[in-house]
């Protein structure tokens, strides 16, 4: 399949170059890259969850914290972590 890409003249030239020492087309070192590329995301560890403060008494949210913003219970988390 053909398709056109806007490439940075310096990594157009870099490439070029590592292609020609490598006695590679400039596709197949493009393709080698997307293949490599696409391969370290499949195979990414996906994120570890982290459990989220929880306040077993009877007025609901742990001290400090509104539950108004989401952030802030984002932040509240990182902190017991």
């Amino acid at each position: 399949m053909k398709t056109t890409l806007n490439i940075h003249d310096e990594l157009l030239a870099e490439a070029k170059s590592l292609a020609a020492r490598q006695h590679l087309t400039l596709t197949r070192l493009i393709e080698e890259g997307l293949r490599m590329r696409l391969r370290a995301t499949a195979s990414a560890p996906t994120k570890k969850r982290r459990a989220m403060p929880v306040f077993n008494g009877k007025t609901g949210l742990a001290p400090g914290l509104s539950g108004l913003s989401t952030r802030e219970m984002f932040d509240a988390a990182d902190d017991a972590a």
